[in-house]
C-alpha cells in the first residue's frame, strides 16, 4: 500500500486535510466519500519520513500503542476531559515521534475535531480498525471500555504475530547458518584437503573427487552464487509486493502441509478477534467485514471475507457464505452460525479466538520440535557427508600401510 496526501470539504463545507494508506488514489475518494468529505486533492505521498505501522518497526511501537491506549482509558473512565488526557499522555511519552502524534491529535480535537477524525489524520499509527472502534465508542459514549478492548486486542494480536514469526525464524535461521558452514568447507576447508592429497599421488575415491569439484565450482564462481543468491532474495520481495505474486504466495502457503495448517489458524484466529471486538463494540457488520478483510494480511482469506460481505449484502446470513468460501475449517462456520442464532455472535468469536490461539501455541511447539531434529540431521548429513568423503583417502592410505606392514 501507499500513502497518499488528501484534501477535501466536509458537507458543512469545513476543509479537512489528511493522509491515508490505499491500494490507489480512487480508494483514498471512495474512503472519504463514506466519510462524508468531498476530496478535492489527492496525491501520492513522495518522500519524507513516515509512521510505521504498530509493531512493524519504525516509529511507534505496539507496546506504545498498549501503553497509551490503557493510560488513556483509565484516565477517561476517572472522568477527565479528552483534551486534558492528551496533554498529560503527549507530556509524559518518551517517544519524541508518538509524542508529536499525540501533541497533533491534540489540536486537531482542541480545534473543533471528533477523537476519532484526529486519529484518521496519522493512519499509518493508528489503522482503520482502531479509528473505527473509536468512533463507535465516541458515538456509544463507552469510550473508556472501548480502548481497554483495543489494548487486550493489541496485546493478544501482537503474541500471536510473534508466535507465526518464530515458527518461521527458527528455520530459516538454521538454513542461514547450514549455507554458511557449506560455504566455509567448500571455500577453505576443502582446499586444504586437495592439496595435501596431490602430495600423496594416486586416484581419489569417487565421493571425494566429486566434493573437490563441488568446491573447485564455488571457489571459481563463488560472486555468481552469491550474486545469485541476492537476485533470488530480491526477486523474491519484489514478487510478493505485486498483487498476483502475493495472491500466488498466500495461495499456495495455505496448501502446505505443515506451515499450511498453522498459517490457517492463526487467521482463524486473527479474524474471528478482529471480527468479534468489532461487533461487540458496536460496529456494523459490513464495515466491520471490510476492515477485518484489509486486515487479514492473506490475499486468499481476504477474497473469502470479500465474498462473505458481498453475499451478505443479498440478504444471506454470516454462516452460509463463510461455508462457501472453503478456507474457514467447518467447526467454525458451524460456531458462528450458533452465534448468530443465539443472538452472542461477538461472545462466540471470542471463544473461538481463544480457542484457536491456543492452537497457534501448540502447532508451534510442535513445529518447532518436529524441526529441530530433521534441521540437525539435514545439517549434519550434509556437512558430516562431505568430512567423510574428504577422510575416505586417508582410510584407504592407512589400510595399504597395515597391509604392507603384515
Amino acid at each position: 500500500m501507499a500513502t497518499f496526501v488528501w484534501e477535501g470539504r466536509t458537507a458543512a463545507g469545513e476543509v479537512r486535510k489528511g493522509e491515508m494508506k490505499a491500494e490507489n488514489d480512487r480508494e483514498v475518494m471512495e474512503k472519504l466519500r463514506r466519510q462524508q468529505i468531498t476530496p478535492s486533492k489527492v496525491k501520492k505521498k513522495i518522500g519524507g519520513k513516515e509512521f510505521k505501522l504498530p509493531g512493524l518497526g519504525g516509529g511507534v511501537t505496539i507496546k506504545d500503542m498498549v501503553i497509551f491506549t490503557r493510560q488513556f482509558a483509565t484516565m477517561i473512565d476517572a472522568g477527565l476531559p479528552l483534551v486534558q488526557c492528551l496533554d498529560l499522555l503527549g507530556g509524559q511519552e518518551p517517544n519524541k515521534t508518538f509524542q508529536k502524534v499525540i501533541f497533533d491529535i491534540k489540536a486537531s480535537v482542541e480545534s473543533g475535531s471528533t477523537f476519532a477524525d484526529a486519529l484518521r489524520r496519522h493512519p499509518t499509527v493508528f489503522d482503520t480498525l482502531f479509528v473505527n472502534l473509536v468512533a463507535a465508542g465516541e458515538v456509544g459514549g463507552i469510550l473508556d471500555t472501548i480502548m481497554n478492548r483495543l489494548a487486550v486486542y493489541m496485546e493478544k494480536n501482537e503474541k500471536l504475530r510473534r508466535k507465526i514469526k518464530s515458527a518461521f525464524t527458527y528455520p530459516s535461521a538454521i538454513l542461514g547458518v547450514a549455507i554458511l558452514v557449506i560455504m566455509l568447507l567448500l571455500g577453505k576447508v576443502i582446499p586444504t584437503f586437495e592439496e595435501m592429497f596431490a602430495d600423496f599421488g594416486g586416484t581419489l575415491p569417487a565421493p571425494t573427487q566429486f566434493v573437490i569439484d563441488i568446491s573447485h565450482g564455488f571457489v571459481n564462481n563463488w560472486y555468481l552464487i552469491i550474486g545469485g543468491l541476492i537476485a533470488f532474495v530480491f526477486g523474491w520481495s519484489f514478487m510478493l509486493k505485486t498483487e498476483g505474486g502475493r495472491k500466488a504466495f498466500d495461495k499456495t502457503i495455505l496448501k502446505t502441509p505443515v506451515f499450511g495448517d498453522l498459517v490457517r489458524k492463526a487467521a482463524v484466529a486473527k479474524f474471528t478477534r478482529t471480527f468479534g471486538t468489532m461487533i461487540s463494540s458496536g460496529v456494523p457488520i459490513l464495515d466491520a467485514l471490510d476492515i477485518v478483510a484489509k486486515a487479514s494480511g492473506n490475499k486468499t482469506i481476504e477474497a473469502a471475507i470479500y465474498h462473505v460481505r458481498d453475499r451478505i449484502t443479498e440478504g444471506k446470513s454470516l454462516s452460509e457464505p463463510l461455508m462457501e468460501t472453503k478456507v474457514f475449517p467447518s467447526m467454525v462456520v458451524q460456531m458462528i452460525g450458533v452465534g448468530e442464532a443465539t443472538g452472542a455472535l461477538d461472545t462466540m468469536l471470542g471463544k473461538i479466538a481463544d480457542f484457536y490461539e491456543e492452537e497457534v501455541d501448540v502447532a508451534v511447539d510442535a513445529l518447532t520440535s518436529l524441526l529441530e531434529p530433521v534441521m540437525m540431521v539435514f545439517i549434519g548429513g550434509i556437512v558430516g557427508g562431505m568430512l567423510i568423503a574428504m577422510y575416505l583417502p586417508i582410510f584407504e592410505i592407512a589400510g595399504s600401510v597395515s597391509k604392507a606392514g603384515k
